[in-house]
């Protein structure tokens, strides 16, 4: 009711306020109210006011406030701040320095944040604040400050890989490594160290200590200091380069920080294909070490390059099919951060050093600490389409150049190449353009090389033709990929790839796609068609056939059944059939949240596969299993991942993807059964689902920002969350602690009144789940909580009373207690009368 009369007096007042009356911005509230029609005072001072907020001409959003008739003024709540560009933590401030009864007009005391002056304008019901700030210029800020008193905290990103292939000389290959992220002050310092094997028949077991290094961040760039591995930090675009990477470092690097690398669960830019002619398994190495690895069918298919590090690396694939590795190809990730502002053209990284291996038994110590390394990287902003890269760096006693551009030429058409060098080693270049159109898009790579690999040495491993294959000459690969849109319910698309030199041949895939319903349910179809070079897999045979699958969705709570049957060319280069059928689903499940299996069928027999992923509160992890139908070998792999966050004087682990660089550790208490809270960052991508007990949700690092806690889904209950929101501000690597409290509630309904009887207004009751305050009729409604049903009551500024009630006593509808007359008796407990 009161806010209702609230809008109609500023409607009264846009309208009808005599002409001659000085401005508003002139005049104190009391001088504003006198305009005010008879019996609309009582609806002014006192009572909550829905408000509109700017500080210095900015809005800060809307809001509900509290004017009293001695011309102070008190913020209550925010209601709305979707339209304000001011960040979160600003908002926390002025609340927090505003919750008291403030003057308004020019401010003589407690003029904390800069403040100068207050002024509510009753005409649009605005409320401006004044700051020192007002006349500077209003140039928004470039970079992120770092927290004013620096952060503490450990992060801890433990990963688990382990492939093991079939047959007489089956063997394992596994990594453990953990990466961890702390901060002091405004330093972070990170670790990473790993246990290995590779999977070679006797292969010892590796350990490596990869990074011990410290790093500050400043406004624009960064300083690196201690024992890592160069990498591209700081640039857009790493040019591609021959040869070895750069090696762990006993030095210092520093460039510039506006496009620092960031993992994500985006996928690779340019995918990478697989085709096998049986089903297999595909593992990643990045720097001869197991990364990735994952269960694929025959056929052509991309690999999910989602879980894959963030940045622009090379990486070798091998497909592994009956225990054997058929095929080992190099592959780059193309998973860059975007970088569009002109204002700064230049990018840069510089790095030197010590070559040098700590706590390693990877290869030689006296051929690995063989001098200085040193290196380059500059990437030049041409135009906001065409980006140009170059570098230079001394790795392995070789000198390497590399020089790349990344040109988008239109919204459709993007190219990116490499031209590069490696003094005793070779040159080569590459391409990759793609073009999307209506209704599909077109994607071309061609790379070339001059390689002379007979005197390479065994640990140079990330090259384009790996050192174990010698080999002196071109070696060559183009590929043209096509995908099309036919209707709207079907799709084509095809591959053509060539390879001559090292490896000679060319391959050709076709597949028609097309989506429609069948006994009710949504159905895929694909007929794919292929002619491949010949393999081990094939008896050096070309493998050409034919191949049908369906894709049946059977519906909640049922999940996809699959079937397909082809023809293709056998392990003794003769023609087979080959079918399969399978079934996968997803689970709701505490542990299982999915599963799938398959049945294969060919003319050796048949073979077994089997998948699930899963996770816990502590880890999440995907593991599978496959029987050869050549042979009856068996083999399989195991992902397992957990973050471990230690600050704030407590320790979490999470089995949640965890993708922030700072760590919010939350103690959720509740007295709901089997309650779950989301906890969503609204300024950034990170979120998290809570559960009674300990927590972890990621969060974004140098940003401050705010948590806000909520209730999961259409889920309603009558409680409340305390506190709603939480606000950090955190170095990366920095870890805070937040307990959250859920109460059950009761919604209350009366009315405040004094020892005579008179309605209190604008009095502020607060209870142990909310607060409220009270129109100018006295009556409030109010959450409640049911265990403690107790008020507090200020009135003016000053304690009034508190009240006791007892619902018992009270008549109750639903969740709603609805209570008579509350007496307000100065420093007593009030006095609930029953209805």
């Amino acid at each position: 009711m009161g806010r209702a009369l609230t809008v109609c007096c500023s409607i009264i007042l846009s309208t009808g306020l005599n002409a001659e009356v000085n401005s508003p911005s002139k005049l104190g509230v009391l001088s504003q109210a006198e305009s005010l029609p008879d019996g609309f005072q009582e609806h002014f001072f006192d009572v909550p006011l829905a408000v509109r907020i700017d500080v210095n001409a900015k809005l800060l959003g809307d809001a509900l406030v509290i004017l009293g008739r001695d011309e102070k003024i008190r913020l209550l709540s925010f209601t709305d701040t979707q339209e304000s560009a001011l960040p979160e933590a600003e908002r926390a401030e002025w609340l927090a320095q505003l919750s008291m009864p403030t003057a308004l007009g020019s401010c003589t005391s407690n003029c904390a944040n800069g403040l100068v002056a207050l002024h509510y304008n009753l005409q649009d019901s605005l409320f401006s604040i004044l700051t020192d700030n007002a006349e500077r210029e209003g140039v928004s800020a470039q970079y992120h400050s770092l927290p004013e008193d620096g952060s503490a905290g450990l992060i801890l990103h433990n990963q688990l890989n382990i492939a093991r292939g079939g047959g007489s000389a089956a063997s394992t290959a596994a990594r453990y490594n953990v990466q961890a992220s702390s901060s002091i002050g405004n330093w972070t310092q990170v670790a990473s160290a790993e246990l290995a094997r590779t999977g070679e028949p006797d292969s010892p077991t590796y350990h490596s200590l990869n990074q011990l290094y410290g790093q500050r961040e400043f406004a624009g760039n960064f300083f690196r200091l201690g024992y890592f591995t160069p990498d591209a930090l700081g640039v857009y675009r790493r040019p591609r380069n021959f040869g070895a990477s750069p090696d762990t470092t006993l030095g210092f690097m520093y460039g510039t920080s506006d496009s620092l690398a960031v993992n994500d669960s985006s996928p690779s830019t340019y995918p990478v294909y697989v085709t096998p002619s049986r089903q297999g398994l595909v593992e990643v190495y990045r720097d001869g070490v197991l990364i990735y690895s994952q269960a694929v069918a025959s056929g052509l298919q991309t690999l999910d390059t989602r879980r894959l590090p963030g940045g622009i690396y090379p990486v070798q694939v091998r497909l592994i099919e009956d225990g054997q590795v058929t095929s080992t190809t190099e592959e780059v990730i193309y998973k860059p951060n975007n970088w569009r502002n002109a204002d700064q053209p230049w990018r840069y990284s510089v790095f030197g050093g010590k070559r040098r291996q700590l706590f390693n038994n990877w290869g030689d110590d006296i051929q690995y600490d063989q001098g200085l390394t040193y290196g380059v990287l500059v990437n030049y902003l041409l135009h906001p389409r065409v980006i140009l890269g170059v570098d230079a760096q001394r790795v392995a006693q070789k000198m390497q150049f590399g020089s790349s551009i990344d040109w988008s030429l239109s919204d459709r058409i993007s190219l990116n190449s490499n031209v590069y060098q490696t003094a005793g080693y070779g040159t080569g270049m590459d391409i990759q353009a793609r073009y999307q159109y209506h209704g599909g898009s077109v994607m071309f790579s061609h790379s070339r090389s001059w390689l002379d690999t007979r005197n390479d040495l065994d640990y140079l491993d990330t090259v384009a033709i790996r050192p174990k294959n010698r080999y002196n000459g071109r070696t060559q690969s183009t590929s043209l990929a096509l995908s099309q849109r036919l209707s709207l319910t079907s799709s084509l698309t095809g591959r053509v790839n060539h390879s001559s030199g090292n490896t000679n041949g060319t391959g050709v895939d076709l597949s028609w796609l097309r989506s429609s319903t069948l006994f009710g349910s949504d159905v895929n179809w694909q007929l794919s068609l292929f002619d491949r070079p010949s393999s081990i897999s094939t008896g050096s045979q070309r493998n050409r056939g034919i191949d049908l699958s369906i894709n049946l969705a059977l519906g909640k709570p049922g999940g996809n059944l699959t079937a397909s049957i082809g023809s293709r060319t056998s392990r003794d280069g003769e023609r087979e059939l080959n079918g399969s059928v399978g079934y996968n689903k997803t689970l709701d499940g505490a542990f299982f949240k999915s599963y799938s299996t398959s049945l294969t069928a060919d003319s050796y027999g048949a073979g077994l596969n089997g998948a699930t992923q899963f996770e816990t509160l502590m880890l999440n992890g995907d593991a599978y299993a496959q029987r050869s139908s050549y042979n009856g070998e068996v083999s399989g792999g195991l992902n397992l991942s957990s973050t471990v966050a230690v600050g704030g004087g407590t320790v979490a682990a999470s089995g949640s993807f965890y993708g922030g660089d700072g760590a919010m550790i939350v103690d959720l208490d509740s007295d709901i059964d089997n309650l779950v809270l989301s906890a969503d960052d609204l300024g950034g991508s990170f979120g998290a689902a809570l559960k009674p007990g300990r927590n972890v949700v990621p969060v974004g690092a140098y940003k401050s920002g705010t948590v806000h806690f909520d209730f999961t889904g259409n889920d309603a209950h009558a409680a409340s969350i305390q506190p709603a929101q939480a606000r950090y501000h955190l170095n990366k690597g920095g870890v805070m602690y937040q307990k959250v409290r859920v109460l059950k509630t009761l919604s209350v309904l009366g009315r405040l009144v004094d020892p005579q009887g008179r309605p209190m207004a604008g009095a502020h009751i607060v209870n142990h789940a909310s607060s409220g305050v009270t129109e100018a009729d006295g009556f409030f409604v109010l959450e409640m909580s049911e265990s403690s049903p107790s008020l507090q009551i200020n009135h003016r500024g000053q304690p009034a009373c508190s009240v006791l009630l007892e619902p018992g006593k009270h008549k109750r509808e639903n969740n709603v207690l609805l209570v008579a007359d509350i007496v307000c008796h100065p420093s007593s407990v009030g006095v609930a009368k029953g209805p």
